[in-house]
């Protein structure tokens, strides 16, 4: 054997090796070279990578569905809940195709101000997560809705930015309370947005489970980080822990000490050991800080943009949203991206950041630049709609403003906006069906009815106003006279002001318009039982006696009627003599015997006879009252009178009404009237619904009212909205109304206003609004100023403060002074009104006249034998 073959041997690997070796730096050498290629090679790659991924993405969000959740008033979740659904939201994030990018598994909330709402809250993800998103932890107080896409026209300016997390990686946002709500500086931040100028605001929050290997990472970063730190503050304390020591033994009170110490201890001492800081133990939980766990960490991206097609206005709400979004920093907070050079920003309106930020906007990706790791508990604020802590603003959108002339519109009163502006607002007539406006005297109350009714009026609308003072009339006076309505006012004035008084006319027995005479007896026996308090347990003779002999008086009119003499009708004040006077009962029965159902005829042969003279006392006596007052007198003793409520509301009549004050006769009058008005609604069933002419009734004063008519009153609002027919009542105290009309009221209150008063007063009105605001903040109010609640689109607006409208203010144009004489005139000329003494003469002279008819009506039966029949 050849002795070199051992170390041919060796050599020919080792050549091998120098010869790869040699190759690899070949290869090398020839890439620094020809660098380009392999960059471009690197950048074809990561192309048709980035190019693969974006059309999976865009794939992947074609799928995305939207919720938008909308909360009840009295939406208040506890912690526990919106961490329920934040942890949904998490879980949701990933119900995704196994092929889907990451930047596309995120569930986004959408939090959208374009003037229709005041803060629209949707939910946007994958379309897998729909089932899991929409049964919300929240229950009934949230309703959750499949949500339509949404159309943006474009504006002339679009301000963009995007919001990463600044401070300490590790530290949490701010833990805002719930009360009042996290979301109460964003709603503020948008509160004076105005529709009419193109202003928009979104603000977009994409979240998605954080990357765990991006997690890892970021720990080793963060766990190396705190490590090299706390070498550093060991290795700077021993440093100065030497200094000290050095310092110490070259100080003369030192060297003293060891010169004295070594004497008396016989040997010299030496420089002390100084023992080095050993550097302390990191904690993981306090490097970490919030990416100590897993559980419950997402990653966060959030887009804001601001829209308006006027200058300015974009920039300054991204500036108030940017403030808003303060309120969550603390040791993390939210910052916008980009840099500031002078007047100009560079970030996600600039290039290269601008189309990043749309392809984002546009697809719903999550791509933050920047990690922006966050734990549920931190967007607690963000993970639920607006709350009842939340003050939310009042939009044109939530309340439609008021127009002069539209009959779809009710006047309300003066909103003041979060920007200052003041605007007129209404609600919609077909949804305002009653009203009820409570509040001290001289507060302004009835300023408000009347602006209201004489927007109503001038709009075509019918209307009854009915004041027991009269003082409304004077003031509603110049305001609407017109000579567009000249011809629908009547004024039924009860006063009998001045040196010549004129008196209108009614007879509540009047039948000329073909009244069903049941419900005419009924209507008017019920008017007297409720101001005399009558009812079948406590006078129940009184009540028969009345209903039989209103039966008679009107099978009378129905007779005189068909035969084509309506002036010689009977009038209440025949009761009298129809109970005590056989010379006028005798024809009266005996002409209308036909006319009368048995039963009555049997009462009147059997049971009247053995009724004693002084049972009819109970009965004549508020006849006699009202008899004996002149006004009263002539206003019920003419045969045709000139005033009928179902003609007014089918012909959209403004009618006003005085009483004249509020004594025992007014309050007689008064519940006639009410009763009479009830009937007369009532009868407007044979109307299709359709063709029902709406008409509104005002009641100032309803303590007076109600004391004449209280289950009238109570009734009107429970019945009148099948009819079309509206009532709006006002009161200085809720307290002082009856029982059954306090509940109604309150109960079927379209509308529930409260002016300044004492607290004692308000508050059963407040207690309706759940005392938001409390007594104490209404019984402040200024004068003329409200807090209302209202119903529009069929959900209560408010309750929200405006001010009443004043008529000198808004209704100046309307004024026309010079014309109120003339207009008066009209209105009593319509009203059919008359000299009182002429009336009284006429009412005086009535019976003669209905006794002629009888003796005509049935000529051929005896005196004699009626009175043998009859008694």
């Amino acid at each position: 054997m050849d002795p070199a073959a051992p170390h041919m041997t060796l050599a020919a690997p080792l050549d091998g090796l120098l010869d790869l070796l040699a190759g690899l730096v070949d290869v090398a050498g020839w890439l620094l070279a020809h660098w380009y290629l392999l960059a471009l090679f690197v950048a074809g790659c990561w192309g048709l990578a980035e190019w693969v991924v974006r059309r999976l993405a865009r794939k992947a969000s074609a799928e995305r569905m939207a919720l938008e959740l909308v909360p009840a008033r009295h939406f208040d979740p506890g912690l526990e809940e919106i961490f329920r659904r934040g942890v949904q939201l998490a879980r949701a994030s990933t119900s995704m195709p196994w092929w889907a990018p990451r930047r596309t598994k995120a569930v986004q909330i959408r939090l959208r101000a374009d003037g229709s709402s005041p803060l629209r809250y949707r939910i946007e993800g994958p379309a897998g997560g729909e089932r899991l998103l929409s049964i919300t932890p929240f229950g009934p107080a949230v309703t959750v809705k499949k949500a339509l896409p949404v159309a943006d026209k474009p504006r002339t300016h679009v301000v963009r930015a995007e919001f990463i997390l600044r401070g300490k990686p590790t530290a949490p946002l701010r833990d805002v309370p719930l009360d009042p709500d996290p979301l109460q500086p964003l709603v503020d931040a948008v509160s004076d947005l105005r529709a009419g100028l193109g202003d928009l605001a979104e603000l977009r929050l994409d979240i998605q489970r954080a990357p765990k290997w991006t997690l890892r990472a970021r720990r080793v970063q963060l766990m190396s980080d705190a490590r090299r730190r706390e070498r550093r503050e060991a290795q700077r304390a021993a440093r100065w822990l030497r200094q000290d020591a050095g310092g110490v033994e070259d100080s003369l009170s030192w060297q003293l000490q060891q010169l004295i110490g070594s004497k008396s201890a016989g040997a010299g001492g030496g420089r002390r050991l100084v023992m080095p800081p050993v550097p302390r133990r990191v904690d993981p939980a306090e490097a970490l800080g919030k990416l100590a766990d897993d559980d419950h960490l997402v990653r966060v991206q959030l887009l804001v943009m601001c829209a308006s097609d006027t200058e300015g206005r974009a920039e300054a709400r991204l500036g108030q949203l940017q403030a808003a979004l303060d309120v969550f920093g603390s040791g993390s907070r939210w910052a916008m991206r980009g840099w500031h050079l002078g007047p100009w920003r560079l970030g996600a309106d600039r290039w290269p950041s601008r189309r990043g930020f749309e392809r984002r906007w546009e697809l719903g990706h999550c791509q933050p630049p920047r990690p922006n790791w966050v734990r549920l508990e931190e967007l607690t604020g963000l993970l639920k709609p607006p709350t009842r802590h939340c003050r939310l603003p009042l939009l044109a959108g939530d309340l439609p403003t008021f127009q002069f002339g539209n009959p779809e519109l009710l006047l309300q009163g003066i909103h003041a906006g979060p920007d200052g502006r003041r605007r007129l607002v209404a609600t919609y007539a077909s949804e305002t069906l009653f009203e009820v406006g409570v509040g001290k005297a001289g507060g302004g109350k009835t300023e408000r009815a009347l602006a209201q009714a004489i927007g109503w009026a001038h709009a075509g609308g019918g209307l009854m106003f009915v004041d027991p003072h009269r003082d409304s009339w004077p003031r509603a006076l110049p305001f609407l006279a017109h000579t567009t309505l000249a011809k629908r006012i009547a004024l039924i004035d009860l006063g009998a002001h001045g040196p010549a008084p004129q008196v209108s006319s009614w007879n509540p027995l009047d039948m000329r318009q073909g009244q069903v005479a049941h419900e005419v007896v009924e209507a008017t026996a019920d008017a007297f039982a409720s101001v005399l308090g009558w009812d079948d347990a406590t006078a129940p003779r009184a009540l028969t006696i009345l209903t039989a002999a209103l039966a008679v008086l009107v099978a009378v009119n129905e007779a005189a009627c068909q035969a084509g003499r309506p002036e010689d009708q009977t009038t209440l004040f025949h009761v009298r003599p129809l109970l005590t006077d056989p010379a006028f009962r005798t024809p009266a029965l005996a002409g209308v015997e036909g006319r009368l159902d048995e039963e009555t005829r049997a009462w009147w042969r059997v049971v009247f006879p053995t009724l004693p003279p002084d049972a009819f006392a109970v009965v004549l006596n508020p006849m006699a009252r009202l008899a004996a007052n002149p006004v009263t007198r002539a206003f019920l003793g003419q045969a045709a009178g000139v005033y009928n409520i179902r003609a007014a509301m089918d012909s959209k009549m403004i009618v006003w009404v005085c009483p004249g004050g509020n004594g025992p006769t007014d309050r007689l009058i008064t519940a006639l009237l009410a009763r009479d008005l009830l009937r007369a609604v009532r009868s407007r069933r044979d109307v299709p619904e359709a063709r029902r002419v709406p008409f509104r009734a005002y009641f100032d004063e309803l303590i007076t009212l109600t004391g004449a008519a209280p289950d009238t009153i109570a009734s009107m609002f429970e019945d009148f909205r099948k009819y079309r027919v509206h009532v709006h009542g006002m009161t200085q105290l809720l307290a002082r109304l009856p029982a059954p009309v306090r509940l109604s009221l309150v109960q079927n209150a379209s509308t529930l206003a409260s002016t300044a008063g004492s607290q004692s007063a308000i508050a059963p009105v407040t207690a309706e609004w759940g005392d938001e605001p409390g007594p104490d903040v209404v019984a402040a109010l200024d004068r003329f100023d409200h807090y209302v609640s209202l119903t529009v689109r069929g959900r209560r607006v408010g309750p929200v403060k405006i001010a009443g409208p004043h008529l000198d203010d808004v209704f100046a144009t309307y004024a026309r002074p010079d014309n109120t004489a003339a207009f008066e005139r009209a209105a009593r000329t319509t009203a059919g009104t008359a000299p009182l003494d002429v009336l009284a003469t006429r009412a005086r002279g009535q019976l003669d006249r209905v006794n002629a008819f009888l003796a005509q009506l049935a000529p051929t039966t005896t005196p004699d034998h009626q009175e043998k029949t009859y008694k």
